[in-house]
């Protein structure tokens, strides 16, 4: 049980922490759009270069799984629009996240949350899973990669409703897509060119308000790569270790969870640094010496 002396202290590092997140980090991304609609239609609308794009309803890390025994995805947001159409947006920060298999999951996962039993297979909606990616993932130069599935027969489009869009984070620019990327790399309000994204980053930032709820998710989050890394030292460990104190049965090293973590490309390395326990200088050598 930390002290209030730690307890402290972790709150002050987190404080620091929330000036340095932008919208293209995953902890700020989940309170960027939760209950914003207005915020997620603009962005959708921006990406997907559809300016009448409505958005009914979105959801922030939204479970998927239907199927026993399948693999799970938290989905970073989940939007519908007025036509029944479903998009998955997604931050992916490392490369290894943007594995094209991922994407193609996360798909099929959309199509099985939305057709029920009974209904016609054409009444399944169209989707799209959309990664937005700090790097150019194919190093083309473009804003956006649409991924669509064609007939190589015919070279024309097999039209099943299923579509992929890798979002390049590095591209700048004055197009909007452009625009928007610079401002997902904002660490300040006042940098930004959208008023919308502005509005919440600096409710987030400088809101009381806005900050007790960041602070929140931050230490959710922590505690969700802790109990991640236990669950990792209980599944695969075979030596005992400690993350924050002793943690009950076998479980793999602080260094071998902290492996395991940079291998998945799902977390920051001071979120890994907090959560085994190591420095920062540690994981960063961690990572260069696995090549990650």
């Amino acid at each position: 049980m930390p002290t209030t002396k730690q307890a402290d202290k972790k709150h002050q590092e987190d404080l620091q922490r929330l000036q340095r997140l932008r919208p293209i980090d995953d902890d700020f991304m989940r309170c960027l759009f939760k209950d914003n609609v207005p915020l997620a239609e603009l962005v959708l609308r921006i990406l997907t270069n559809k300016k009448d794009l409505i958005i009914t309803e979105c959801e922030t890390q939204k479970d998927m799984k239907r199927l026993v025994g399948a693999r799970s995805i938290c989905l970073d947001a989940y939007g519908t629009d007025s036509s029944g159409k479903r998009f998955d947006l997604e931050i992916q920060r490392q490369e290894k996240g943007a594995d094209p298999h991922r994407a193609r999951y996360h798909s099929s996962v959309l199509d099985i949350e939305n057709l029920n039993a009974g209904q016609e297979f054409k009444e399944l909606p169209d989707t799209y899973t959309i990664f937005i990616i700090e790097k150019d993932f194919y190093e083309q130069g473009e804003a956006v990669y649409p991924i669509e599935r064609i007939n190589l027969a015919t070279g024309k489009s097999f039209e099943d409703g299923e579509h992929i869009l890798y979002v390049n984070g590095e591209y700048r620019g004055e197009s909007e897509i452009g625009k928007l990327m610079h401002d997902f790399n904002c660490t300040k309000a006042d940098e930004m060119n959208f008023e919308l994204l502005a509005e919440r980053t600096r409710y987030l930032k400088e809101n009381p308000k806005g900050v007790q709820e960041m602070c929140k998710v931050m230490e959710d989050m922590r505690n969700e790569s802790l109990e991640e890394g236990k669950e990792i030292g209980r599944r695969e460990g075979k030596i005992e270790g400690k993350i924050e104190g002793r943690i009950e049965g076998r479980m793999e090293s602080a260094f071998d969870i902290a492996r395991k973590m940079l291998r998945a490309g799902k977390y920051a390395l001071d979120e890994i640094a907090e959560c085994v326990d190591l420095s920062l200088d540690e994981i960063k050598r961690l990572k260069i010496e696995q090549n990650l």
